[in-house]
C-alpha cells in the first residue's frame, strides 16, 4: 500500500478545468456570466456543482428554476457516470477548458435519471460498491463493515477527503495471500460507437495455468476490436509493457481508485492507448477503475484562476 499511495493520490486529485455556461434560452433578469470550476474526476456532477447552481440562480427568477441538468455539445450528461468518465467519453480530444451548458428547464426524461437529492447519489455509489465487492469477495467484506464505515466512505467522497476515504477503502482492496487475487475483476468497457452503454462480463485475474492476467488479456477476450490487429504497440503501450508486472489487475499493486467508483486513470496519470472504438475502460477491483485509451497530461497555465469545487 505504501508504494501505491502517491499513485492513489494522483488519481484522487485529478481535476478537469471546466467552464459552465447558462443555456441561451433560459430566462434571466441580467446577463449570466460563465462559471469556472476545477472538477474532480472521481466524483459526480450533481455532487460537486452546488456553487454552479447558486451562481446562475442569482440571475434567474424562482419560477423559472426547476431541476438542474448539464449538457455537452447537445449530449445530456449522466449524473451517475463519474466526471472523468464523461469527459473521456465525450470531450477528451477537445481543448480545455471543458465547456458545459447548464439547463434549468426541459429536463430530458428519456436520456437522464432524476437526481432529487444527494441521497440518490449516495444510494447509487453504495450500490456500485456492493456490486463490485460481490464479484471480488462474495460480498463478505462489505457485509462485515458497520454502518459507520459505509458512511465514512461516502463522506470521504462527498467532501473530497482522501485519507478519510482510504482508511476504510483499503479493507475492500485486500485479499488473502493464498488466494492470489480476487474472485473476479469488476470492470466495464465503455464505447461511443454502439448503442450498448458498456460491456461487462465475468473475468478472473488469474488464468487456469496460474499466470496472472493483464489488461491486454482482458481486452483481447472481452473486446478484441480494441486491440490493434497487427499486434503492434504504440510508444505508450510499450511504456505499460515495461511495467506490466506491476499492473496485473489481480495484484495488490493495482489498487487505484474507489470502490464502486469508476475511477479515471487518465489526466495527469496513466492511460493505455489501444486502437479501436473503446473510449473508456474500467477495471473494478472494488473500485471500478476506468482506463481511457490514451495517455494524456492535463496542463492548464493559470490554475490560480480556477476555483475548486
Amino acid at each position: 500500500m505504501t508504494d501505491d499511495k502517491d499513485v492513489l493520490r494522483d488519481v484522487w486529485f485529478g481535476r478537469i478545468p471546466t467552464c459552465f455556461t447558462l443555456y441561451q434560452d433560459e430566462i434571466t433578469e441580467r446577463e449570466a456570466e460563465p462559471y469556472y470550476l476545477l472538477l474532480p474526476r472521481v466524483s459526480y456532477l450533481t455532487l460537486v456543482t452546488d456553487k454552479v447552481k447558486k451562481h446562475f440562480q442569482k440571475v434567474m427568477r424562482q419560477e423559472d428554476i426547476s431541476e438542474i441538468w448539464f449538457e455537452y455539445e447537445g449530449t445530456p450528461l449522466k449524473w451517475h457516470y463519474p466526471i472523468g468518465l464523461l469527459f473521456d467519453l465525450l470531450a477528451s480530444s477537445s481543448a480545455l477548458p471543458w465547456n458545459i451548458t447548464v439547463h434549468f428547464k426541459s429536463f430530458p426524461e428519456r436520456d437522464l435519471l432524476h437526481c432529487p437529492s444527494k441521497d440518490a447519489i449516495e444510494a447509487h455509489f453504495m450500490s456500485c460498491m456492493k456490486e463490485a465487492d460481490a464479484l471480488k469477495h462474495k460480498s463478505q467484506v462489505i457485509n462485515e463493515m458497520q454502518k459507520k464505515d459505509h458512511k465514512q466512505l461516502w463522506m470521504g467522497l462527498q467532501n473530497d477527503r482522501f485519507d478519510q476515504f482510504w482508511a476504510i477503502n483499503r479493507k475492500l482492496m485486500e485479499y488473502p495471500a493464498e488466494e492470489n487475487g480476487f474472485r473476479y475483476i469488476p470492470f466495464r468497457i465503455y464505447q461511443t460507437t454502439t448503442e450498448r452503454p458498456f460491456i461487462q462480463k465475468l473475468f478472473r485475474p488469474v488464468a487456469a495455468d496460474g499466470q496472472l492476467h493483464t489488461l491486454g488479456d482482458l481486452l483481447k477476450e472481452v473486446c478484441p476490436s480494441a486491440v490493434s490487429p497487427e499486434g503492434a504497440l504504440s510508444q505508450r503501450e510499450k511504456y505499460l509493457e515495461k511495467a506490466k508486472e506491476k499492473w496485473h489487475p489481480g495484484e495488490k499493486h493495482h489498487r487505484l481508485g474507489k470502490p464502486g467508483k469508476r475511477q479515471q486513470l487518465t489526466g495527469p496519470f496513466l492511460g493505455v492507448k489501444w486502437k479501436g472504438p473503446v473510449a473508456a475502460f474500467q477495471v473494478g477491483t472494488t473500485n471500478q477503475l476506468e482506463l481511457m485509451c490514451e495517455l494524456k497530461t492535463i496542463c492548464y497555465p493559470h490554475y490560480e484562476q480556477w476555483e475548486a469545487f
